[in-house]
Protein backbone atom coordinates (compact mmCIF):
# COMPACT_ATOMS: atom_id res chain seq x y z
CA UNK A 1 0.00 0.00 0.00
CA UNK A 2 1.38 3.45 -0.85
CA UNK A 3 2.36 5.92 1.90
CA UNK A 4 -0.58 7.70 3.55
CA UNK A 5 0.36 11.07 2.06
CA UNK A 6 -0.03 9.65 -1.45
CA UNK A 7 -3.24 7.69 -0.95
CA UNK A 8 -5.75 10.49 -1.49
CA UNK A 9 -4.63 11.01 -5.08
CA UNK A 10 -4.45 7.27 -5.78
CA UNK A 11 -7.95 6.26 -4.58
CA UNK A 12 -10.41 7.07 -7.35
CA UNK A 13 -13.26 4.71 -6.46
CA UNK A 14 -15.99 4.39 -3.87
CA UNK A 15 -17.50 1.37 -2.15
CA UNK A 16 -21.13 0.62 -1.25
CA UNK A 17 -21.91 1.18 2.44
CA UNK A 18 -24.46 -1.22 3.93
CA UNK A 19 -24.48 0.16 7.49
CA UNK A 20 -22.72 2.91 9.39
CA UNK A 21 -22.67 4.42 12.89
CA UNK A 22 -20.16 6.16 15.16
CA UNK A 23 -18.14 2.99 15.82
CA UNK A 24 -18.06 1.07 12.55
CA UNK A 25 -18.96 0.85 8.89
CA UNK A 26 -20.03 -2.25 6.97
CA UNK A 27 -19.39 -2.33 3.23
CA UNK A 28 -20.33 -4.67 0.39
CA UNK A 29 -16.89 -5.54 -0.99
CA UNK A 30 -16.80 -6.09 -4.76
CA UNK A 31 -14.87 -8.82 -6.53
CA UNK A 32 -11.33 -8.04 -7.66
CA UNK A 33 -10.48 -5.73 -4.75
CA UNK A 34 -8.03 -6.81 -2.05
CA UNK A 35 -8.78 -5.86 1.55
CA UNK A 36 -5.11 -5.06 2.12
CA UNK A 37 -2.46 -5.00 -0.57
CA UNK A 38 0.35 -7.54 -0.43
CA UNK A 39 3.86 -6.24 0.33
CA UNK A 40 5.03 -4.12 -2.59
CA UNK A 41 1.54 -4.02 -4.12
CA UNK A 42 0.42 -0.42 -4.64
CA UNK A 43 -2.82 -1.32 -6.40
CA UNK A 44 -6.30 -0.38 -5.11
CA UNK A 45 -7.40 -1.95 -1.84
CA UNK A 46 -10.06 -1.48 0.82
CA UNK A 47 -7.53 -0.26 3.39
CA UNK A 48 -6.43 2.63 1.16
CA UNK A 49 -10.06 3.61 0.48
CA UNK A 50 -10.80 3.48 4.21
CA UNK A 51 -7.90 5.74 5.13
CA UNK A 52 -9.16 8.36 2.69
CA UNK A 53 -12.71 8.06 3.99
CA UNK A 54 -11.55 8.43 7.60
CA UNK A 55 -9.77 11.66 6.72
CA UNK A 56 -8.08 13.29 9.72
CA UNK A 57 -9.23 10.43 11.98
CA UNK A 58 -6.92 8.06 10.08
CA UNK A 59 -3.94 9.37 12.04
CA UNK A 60 -5.15 7.53 15.16
CA UNK A 61 -4.71 4.15 13.45
CA UNK A 62 -1.77 1.97 12.57
CA UNK A 63 -1.39 2.71 8.84
CA UNK A 64 -0.82 -0.98 8.10
CA UNK A 65 -4.17 -2.06 9.57
CA UNK A 66 -6.47 0.98 9.62
CA UNK A 67 -9.68 -0.37 11.14
CA UNK A 68 -9.28 -3.78 9.51
CA UNK A 69 -10.74 -6.49 11.78
CA UNK A 70 -11.25 -9.37 9.32
CA UNK A 71 -10.66 -10.11 5.65
CA UNK A 72 -12.23 -11.47 2.51
CA UNK A 73 -10.26 -12.95 -0.37
CA UNK A 74 -9.72 -10.58 -3.29
CA UNK A 75 -12.33 -12.25 -5.49
CA UNK A 76 -14.85 -12.94 -2.72
CA UNK A 77 -17.72 -10.47 -2.46
CA UNK A 78 -19.90 -9.38 0.44
CA UNK A 79 -20.09 -7.98 3.94
CA UNK A 80 -16.91 -6.55 5.44
CA UNK A 81 -16.76 -4.73 8.79
CA UNK A 82 -14.43 -1.74 9.30
CA UNK A 83 -13.77 -0.03 12.64
CA UNK A 84 -13.88 3.75 12.89
CA UNK A 85 -11.81 4.08 16.08
CA UNK A 86 -8.91 2.16 17.66
CA UNK A 87 -11.22 1.25 20.58
CA UNK A 88 -13.80 -0.23 18.23
CA UNK A 89 -11.07 -2.03 16.29
CA UNK A 90 -9.72 -3.63 19.48
CA UNK A 91 -13.20 -4.77 20.55
CA UNK A 92 -14.09 -6.20 17.14
CA UNK A 93 -10.71 -7.89 16.69
CA UNK A 94 -11.14 -9.54 20.09
CA UNK A 95 -14.60 -10.76 19.08
CA UNK A 96 -13.25 -12.36 15.90
CA UNK A 97 -10.37 -13.91 17.82
CA UNK A 98 -12.78 -15.35 20.40
CA UNK A 99 -15.10 -16.67 17.66
CA UNK A 100 -17.91 -14.52 19.02
CA UNK A 101 -19.03 -13.58 15.50
CA UNK A 102 -21.32 -15.45 13.13
CA UNK A 103 -20.60 -15.50 9.39
CA UNK A 104 -22.68 -17.01 6.59
CA UNK A 105 -21.45 -17.42 3.03
CA UNK A 106 -23.12 -18.59 -0.17
CA UNK A 107 -21.07 -20.57 -2.68
CA UNK A 108 -21.73 -21.97 -6.12
CA UNK A 109 -19.70 -25.17 -6.35
CA UNK A 110 -18.62 -27.50 -9.11
CA UNK A 111 -19.95 -30.96 -8.34
CA UNK A 112 -21.77 -31.99 -5.17
CA UNK A 113 -20.65 -32.36 -1.55
CA UNK A 114 -20.95 -35.95 -0.26
CA UNK A 115 -23.81 -35.07 2.11
CA UNK A 116 -26.64 -32.57 2.04
CA UNK A 117 -25.55 -31.14 5.40
CA UNK A 118 -22.34 -31.76 7.34
CA UNK A 119 -19.41 -30.30 9.26
CA UNK A 120 -15.99 -30.40 7.61
CA UNK A 121 -13.48 -30.81 10.44
CA UNK A 122 -10.04 -30.82 8.82
CA UNK A 123 -6.87 -28.96 9.88
CA UNK A 124 -5.41 -26.39 7.50
CA UNK A 125 -1.85 -25.17 6.98
CA UNK A 126 0.39 -23.91 4.17
CA UNK A 127 0.63 -26.35 1.30
CA UNK A 128 3.90 -28.27 1.80
CA UNK A 129 4.82 -27.92 -1.88
CA UNK A 130 3.40 -24.49 -2.70
CA UNK A 131 3.66 -21.71 -0.12
CA UNK A 132 1.10 -19.58 -1.97
CA UNK A 133 -1.64 -22.11 -1.25
CA UNK A 134 -3.28 -23.60 1.80
CA UNK A 135 -4.11 -27.29 2.21
CA UNK A 136 -5.63 -29.83 4.54
CA UNK A 137 -2.60 -30.94 6.53
CA UNK A 138 -2.64 -33.41 9.42
CA UNK A 139 -0.65 -31.12 11.72
CA UNK A 140 -2.31 -27.91 10.57
CA UNK A 141 -4.49 -25.58 12.63
CA UNK A 142 -7.91 -26.85 13.70
CA UNK A 143 -10.51 -25.73 11.15
CA UNK A 144 -14.27 -26.37 11.04
CA UNK A 145 -16.78 -25.45 8.35
CA UNK A 146 -20.53 -26.17 8.42
CA UNK A 147 -22.32 -26.46 5.10
CA UNK A 148 -25.79 -27.17 3.74
CA UNK A 149 -26.69 -27.83 0.11
CA UNK A 150 -29.54 -25.50 -0.84
CA UNK A 151 -30.01 -26.64 -4.45
CA UNK A 152 -28.19 -28.48 -7.21
CA UNK A 153 -28.32 -29.57 -10.81
CA UNK A 154 -26.25 -32.16 -12.66
CA UNK A 155 -23.04 -30.15 -12.55
CA UNK A 156 -23.22 -27.57 -9.76
CA UNK A 157 -24.46 -26.97 -6.23
CA UNK A 158 -25.66 -23.91 -4.33
CA UNK A 159 -24.22 -24.21 -0.84
CA UNK A 160 -24.73 -22.26 2.37
CA UNK A 161 -21.51 -22.20 4.41
CA UNK A 162 -20.89 -21.21 8.03
CA UNK A 163 -17.23 -21.34 9.09
CA UNK A 164 -16.58 -21.80 12.80
CA UNK A 165 -12.92 -20.85 12.45
CA UNK A 166 -11.28 -18.26 10.23
CA UNK A 167 -8.27 -19.81 8.53
CA UNK A 168 -6.87 -18.39 5.31
CA UNK A 169 -8.86 -19.73 2.31
CA UNK A 170 -10.72 -22.04 4.71
CA UNK A 171 -14.01 -22.34 2.84
CA UNK A 172 -12.31 -22.81 -0.51
CA UNK A 173 -9.91 -25.47 0.84
CA UNK A 174 -12.61 -27.36 2.71
CA UNK A 175 -15.10 -27.43 -0.16
CA UNK A 176 -12.36 -28.61 -2.51
CA UNK A 177 -11.48 -31.26 0.07
CA UNK A 178 -14.98 -32.78 -0.12
CA UNK A 179 -14.99 -32.75 -3.92
CA UNK A 180 -17.06 -29.60 -4.47
CA UNK A 181 -14.63 -26.72 -5.13
CA UNK A 182 -15.97 -23.20 -5.48
CA UNK A 183 -16.86 -22.61 -9.12
CA UNK A 184 -14.18 -20.80 -11.15
CA UNK A 185 -11.69 -20.92 -8.25
CA UNK A 186 -8.38 -20.52 -10.06
CA UNK A 187 -6.36 -21.88 -7.12
CA UNK A 188 -8.40 -24.72 -5.65
CA UNK A 189 -10.88 -25.52 -8.40
CA UNK A 190 -11.26 -25.29 -12.15
CA UNK A 191 -10.58 -21.86 -13.70
CA UNK A 192 -13.40 -20.41 -15.73
CA UNK A 193 -14.61 -17.21 -17.39
CA UNK A 194 -15.43 -15.47 -14.11
CA UNK A 195 -14.22 -14.99 -10.57
CA UNK A 196 -14.66 -17.57 -7.80
CA UNK A 197 -18.37 -17.66 -6.94
CA UNK A 198 -18.18 -17.13 -3.18
CA UNK A 199 -20.14 -14.42 -1.36
CA UNK A 200 -20.13 -13.31 2.29
CA UNK A 201 -23.89 -12.93 2.68
CA UNK A 202 -24.41 -12.21 6.37
CA UNK A 203 -22.40 -11.31 9.46
CA UNK A 204 -23.37 -10.86 13.10
CA UNK A 205 -20.88 -9.18 15.42
CA UNK A 206 -20.96 -7.93 19.02
CA UNK A 207 -21.26 -4.17 18.60
CA UNK A 208 -18.40 -2.26 20.33
CA UNK A 209 -21.01 -0.02 22.02
CA UNK A 210 -23.23 -2.87 23.20
CA UNK A 211 -25.67 -5.35 21.71
CA UNK A 212 -25.18 -7.09 18.39
CA UNK A 213 -25.26 -6.04 14.75
CA UNK A 214 -26.40 -8.22 11.85
CA UNK A 215 -25.90 -7.11 8.25
CA UNK A 216 -26.64 -8.90 4.98
CA UNK A 217 -25.52 -8.20 1.41
CA UNK A 218 -27.56 -9.56 -1.53
CA UNK A 219 -26.01 -11.99 -3.98
CA UNK A 220 -24.14 -10.12 -6.74
CA UNK A 221 -25.19 -10.38 -10.40
CA UNK A 222 -22.73 -13.12 -11.41
CA UNK A 223 -24.00 -15.42 -8.65
CA UNK A 224 -27.62 -14.58 -9.43
CA UNK A 225 -26.93 -15.62 -13.02
CA UNK A 226 -25.45 -18.92 -11.80
CA UNK A 227 -28.56 -19.46 -9.68
CA UNK A 228 -30.81 -18.84 -12.69
CA UNK A 229 -28.80 -21.30 -14.77
CA UNK A 230 -29.23 -23.85 -12.00
CA UNK A 231 -32.97 -23.19 -11.86
CA UNK A 232 -32.78 -22.37 -8.14
CA UNK A 233 -34.31 -18.87 -8.10
CA UNK A 234 -36.99 -19.75 -5.55
CA UNK A 235 -34.56 -21.42 -3.17
CA UNK A 236 -32.08 -18.54 -3.45
CA UNK A 237 -34.67 -15.76 -3.11
CA UNK A 238 -33.82 -14.89 0.55
CA UNK A 239 -30.19 -14.36 -0.43
CA UNK A 240 -31.01 -12.00 -3.30
CA UNK A 241 -33.12 -9.59 -1.24
CA UNK A 242 -31.83 -6.05 -0.59
CA UNK A 243 -29.40 -5.41 2.23
CA UNK A 244 -30.70 -5.65 5.78
CA UNK A 245 -29.04 -4.24 8.88
CA UNK A 246 -30.38 -4.92 12.37
CA UNK A 247 -28.93 -3.58 15.61
CA UNK A 248 -30.06 -5.47 18.72
CA UNK A 249 -29.49 -3.20 21.68
CA UNK A 250 -27.65 -4.34 24.79
CA UNK A 251 -25.64 -3.05 27.69
CA UNK A 252 -22.82 -0.68 26.66
CA UNK A 253 -19.47 -2.42 26.20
Amino acid sequence: MPPIEHIASDVAFDLPVLYEDSALTVIDKPAGLAVHGAPGDEGPCVAAWWLVRLGADASSFDAERPGIVHRLDKDTTGVLVLAKTPKAQAALSAAFEARATDKTYIAVCDGHPPRERAVIDAPIARHPGDRTRMAIVRKGRASRTNYEVLASDKETSLVLVKPETGRTHQIRVHLDGVGAPVRFDKVYGRPGPGRQLLHAWRITVPHPEGGTLTVTAPLPPDMCEAVRTMGAETVALPYTMPCEATRAEGAPA
